[in-house]
């Protein structure tokens, strides 16, 4: 008998980790300063958005949902 929960799960996991990781590398190649202007403090707050996102993710495996934002905006 197969776990078709653990299955969808990790087929699930393995395409959204993949696309997320390929996402991760594009806002890599915004750091390209032949390519795009950018200061400090937008590369601050991408870094920040990226990292509090990421330790939601952490919390809701180790304790259950957390509620986040979906979209980012530079702030004025």
């Amino acid at each position: 008998m197969t776990n078709n929960k653990m299955e969808k799960f990790e087929e699930l996991a393995e395409k959204r980790v993949s696309e997320t990781l390929k996402k991760i590398q594009l806002i890599g190649n915004l750091a390209n300063k032949n390519n795009y202007d950018y200061t400090d403090k937008h590369v601050k707050q991408i870094i920040e958005t990226l990292d509090s996102e990421l330790k939601l993710l952490k919390n809701k495996f180790a304790e259950g949902n957390s509620e986040r934002s979906i979209n980012f905006k530079f702030k004025k």
